[in-house]
């Protein structure tokens, strides 16, 4: 979940982080001494505690997703949330609040600042709030995603990598009719450039030796066998 203030966003693994961030945030006025007691937060209008007692409403403000944490109806629901909130007037500042799983499983700042030279620093990440494994899993979700698409790929050495991974050449689009490998090269090539890359398909109709209304039946055939092409496309060679 994407946590969002005015200063920064974070993201937030649900649990078990996700309401301690919610009651810590909405704490701040408090322990800043902008509002003098609990009571005053209640309907302080300038944090989302208010809207979630529903003493100052915000129709843009989404307080079902924290609400329906606490129980079945609004009324149950607010009760429990502010007394879960008044039980941490007293914690004060939280620095495990702050981002970086590796900060609460490797023992704070000075066991990140020794694994700095490894592979384990990003795991320290303060736009992230979460365990280990969840920062873990963010940092290969996005590696995954900043992976080379077809539109930074040249369409000719994306033609070379599908023909190579098929085993024919790629002169063999153009005169290779219904061949099977040569159907399958087609699949790999449309969908790539069409369905992943985003780039119209008439234009690659020449180019795989085909019709354009083919081509479109061949980014659906292609499709069926995706995770062969994704792999192709992320190949470093």
């Amino acid at each position: 979940m994407l946590v969002l203030n005015r200063y920064k966003s974070i993201v937030v693994e649900a649990e078990p982080y996700l309401l301690e961030l919610v009651r810590y945030l909405h704490l701040n006025p408090v322990r800043a001494k902008v509002v003098p007691s609990l009571r005053a937060l209640d309907r302080y209008p300038w944090t989302g505690h208010s809207a979630l007692l529903g003493t100052v409403p915000r129709a843009w403000q989404d307080t079902q997703t924290i609400l329906a944490q606490f129980g079945p109806t609004p009324r149950r629901a607010r009760k429990a949330y502010h007394t879960f909130v008044a039980a941490g007037l007293p914690q004060g500042r939280r620095p495990d609040l702050q981002g970086g799983g590796l900060l609460r499983s490797q023992g704070g700042w000075a066991a990140v600042t020794a694994l700095r030279r490894g592979r384990e620093a990003y795991l320290g990440d303060e736009r992230v709030l979460g365990g280990t494994a969840f920062v873990d899993q963010l940092r290969r979700a996005l590696e995954t995603a900043e992976a080379p698409r077809p539109g930074r790929i040249p369409l000719e050495v994306l033609v070379a990598r599908v023909c190579r991974e098929v085993g024919i050449a790629p002169a063999a689009l153009q005169g290779g009719g219904r061949r099977r490998d040569v159907q399958v090269a087609r699949a790999g090539i449309a969908y790539l450039w069409v369905a992943v890359g985003g780039h119209p398909a008439r234009p690659l109709a020449p180019l795989l030796g085909t019709q354009p209304a083919a081509v479109l039946k061949a980014v659906q055939r292609g499709a069926r066998t995706a995770a062969r092409w994704q792999a192709v496309l992320g190949e470093d060679r």
